[in-house]
C-alpha cells in the first residue's frame, strides 16, 4: 500500500512540475491522429492511391521521436531503468504465461503511471516499425493509412493520455487571460455565457497550439512538429467554424450574430490562404529555410487572426477593452492596414527606380539586389496581411522574379524582365488604391518619412 502511494505520488509530482511538456504531449498526440486523415493534409494530389506518402510519414516519424523524447524527460531515471530491466527479464527469463500476466497488469491502467509506461512502450515499438517502413523511400496510401490506424488505436486506448477522451480538458483548455475571464463572468444570459465561453476556449486553445511551434532550419523535428500542428489546426478550425455556424442559428442578438459570422468567415478565408497557398505541398520543398519561412508565415497568420478575434468578441461585451491589454504585441487592424499600405507603396517605388535603371547596367544590377532584399522582407512580414485574392498574384510574381540573376541583363532577356516588372508595378498601383479606400485609412496619409528611411536603408549609394 505504501509502494502504491509512492508510485502515484511521483507521477503527480512530475505532472505538476512538467505542465508544459504534458501540454505538448496532449497536442502532439492529437496532431498525430489527425495527420492520417488526408483531408487535413495540404496536398495537391487528390488521387491518394497514386501518391507517395513518404514525406508525410517522415514528418510523423519525427513527431513520434519528439513524443519519445518528452517521455524520456518525464519518466524518472530510476523508473526508466526498472522498466528496461523488466523488458529484458520478460524476454530472457519469464514464461509466456508470466509475460501475459505482466502485460495484462500494464493494460489495466489502474494507475496513471501505467498509462505513461504503456504509451512509452507503444511508441518505442512504433518507432521501430515506422523506421522500417521508411527504408524503401516509397509509402503507399494504404501503408500510410494502416500505420495511422494502429497509431490512433494506441493513442485512444490510453486512459490518461488519450487527448480525445474529453471534449474540453480543463487541464489544458482554459481562458488564461484575467481580462477575458472577467468578460465571461459578466455575461448575464447563462445560455450565451456557456456558448461564448466555448468560443473563447477554442480561440485560446489555438494560441496554445501555436505557442508550441518552435522553428529551426537545422532541426527537421521542429519543422515536422510545426507541420503536424498546422495539420491539426486545419481539423480544429473546421470544427470551430461548424460550432459557430450552429451557434449563430440560435443567437437573437444581431450585433453578436454579426461578430460570430465575421469570426467564422475570417477563419474560413485564412484557412484557404494557409492550406491552399502557403502550405500546399510544402513537404516536397528541399530548402529547409523556405519550409521554415512558410511555417512562420502560417503561424503568424493564425496567431494574428486568433488574437484579433479574441479582442473583437471581447469588445462586443466590453467596448473599452484594448488589444494591448490582452496581448503585449497586439497590432490593431488600423495599424496593420497602415503598415501594409506603406509596404506596398515602398515596393511600388522600388519598381519605379528599377525601371529607371534600364539604361545603366551597373546601377540596375545593384538595384535588383536591393529590390530582392526588400521583397524578402515583404514576403516574411507583409504577405500575411494581403487579402486571399491578392496573395496568389504576389506569390506567383515573387517566385518568378526572385529567380532572376544579373546575367539575364547581358542578353536578350533584359526587356522581358522590365516588361514583367512594369506590369507588376501597375498591379501594385491598383492594389494600393484599393487598400487606401479602406474606411480605417481615410484621412491617414502615407508615412513619407518611413518610406524614405526604408528606401535609403535598402538602396545602394
Amino acid at each position: 500500500m505504501i509502494e502504491e502511494t509512492k508510485s502515484s505520488d511521483w507521477f503527480a509530482e512530475v505532472r505538476e512540475k512538467e505542465k508544459a511538456l504534458f501540454s505538448e504531449i496532449n497536442l502532439l498526440l492529437r496532431a498525430l491522429d489527425r495527420a492520417f486523415n488526408p483531408e487535413n493534409l495540404p496536398v495537391s494530389e487528390q488521387n491518394y492511391g497514386a501518391r507517395n506518402f513518404f514525406p508525410e510519414l517522415s514528418a510523423v516519424r519525427d513527431v513520434v521521436l519528439r513524443v519519445l523524447g518528452i517521455l524520456e524527460v518525464i519518466i524518472p531515471e530510476s523508473k526508466k531503468n526498472a522498466f528496461w530491466f523488466q523488458k529484458f527479464a520478460e524476454q530472457k527469463f519469464l514464461s509466456d504465461r508470466k509475460r501475459d500476466l505482466l502485460r495484462e497488469s500494464l493494460n489495466k491502467q489502474d494507475k496513471p503511471e501505467k498509462s505513461l509506461f504503456l504509451l512509452y512502450d507503444s511508441f518505442i515499438n512504433l518507432k521501430v516499425i515506422i523506421n522500417d517502413l521508411l527504408r524503401s523511400n516509397t509509402v503507399s496510401y494504404s501503408g500510410y493509412k494502416n500505420f495511422g490506424d494502429i497509431l490512433g488505436r494506441e493513442i485512444r486506448e490510453n486512459r490518461v493520455f488519450d487527448p480525445f477522451r474529453k471534449g474540453v480538458d480543463q487541464e489544458f483548455d482554459s481562458i488564461n487571460n484575467p481580462r477575458i475571464k472577467d468578460v465571461v463572468k459578466s455575461l448575464k444570459d447563462r445560455g450565451y455565457k456557456r456558448e461564448i465561453s466555448g468560443v473563447f476556449i477554442y480561440l485560446f486553445r489555438f494560441l496554445r497550439y501555436l505557442g508550441h511551434i518552435e522553428l529551426s532550419p537545422s532541426r527537421s523535428t521542429s519543422l515536422s512538429c510545426a507541420f503536424l500542428i498546422l495539420v491539426l489546426m486545419r481539423s480544429e478550425i473546421r470544427s470551430f467554424v461548424s460550432y459557430l455556424d450552429d451557434m449563430i442559428e440560435d443567437v437573437e442578438d444581431k450585433g453578436l450574430r454579426d461578430v460570430l459570422q465575421s469570426i467564422a468567415f475570417q477563419f474560413s478565408m485564412e484557412s484557404k490562404r494557409v492550406y491552399a497557398q502557403e502550405l500546399k505541398d510544402v513537404l516536397l520543398r528541399n530548402a529547409s529555410n523556405q519550409v521554415m519561412g512558410r511555417m512562420e508565415n502560417c503561424q503568424g497568420i493564425f496567431r494574428n487572426l486568433t488574437e484579433q478575434c479574441i479582442v473583437q468578441l471581447a469588445q462586443r461585451f466590453s467596448p473599452d477593452i484594448r488589444g494591448e491589454e490582452i496581448f503585449p504585441s497586439f497590432e490593431t487592424r488600423v495599424e496593420q492596414s497602415l503598415r501594409l499600405r506603406d509596404d506596398v507603396y515602398i515596393l511600388c517605388r522600388f519598381f519605379e527606380i528599377f525601371e529607371g535603371s534600364i539604361e545603366d547596367s551597373v546601377k540596375r544590377k545593384k538595384v535588383l539586389e536591393s529590390l530582392k532584399d526588400y521583397m524578402l522582407y515583404f514576403e516574411s512580414l507583409s504577405f500575411r496581411l494581403l487579402r486571399y485574392d491578392d496573395y496568389e498574384e504576389f506569390h506567383r510574381f515573387f517566385n518568378d522574379f526572385m529567380s532572376i540573376t544579373p546575367d539575364v541583363f547581358d542578353n536578350y532577356g533584359v526587356h522581358k524582365v522590365f516588361e514583367k516588372a512594369h506590369k507588376f508595378r501597375v498591379y501594385l498601383e491598383t492594389t494600393l488604391r484599393l487598400i487606401s479606400q479602406r474606411s480605417e485609412l481615410r484621412d491617414k496619409p502615407i508615412n513619407e518619412v518611413r518610406v524614405q528611411e526604408v528606401l535609403q536603408q535598402y538602396l545602394p549609394d
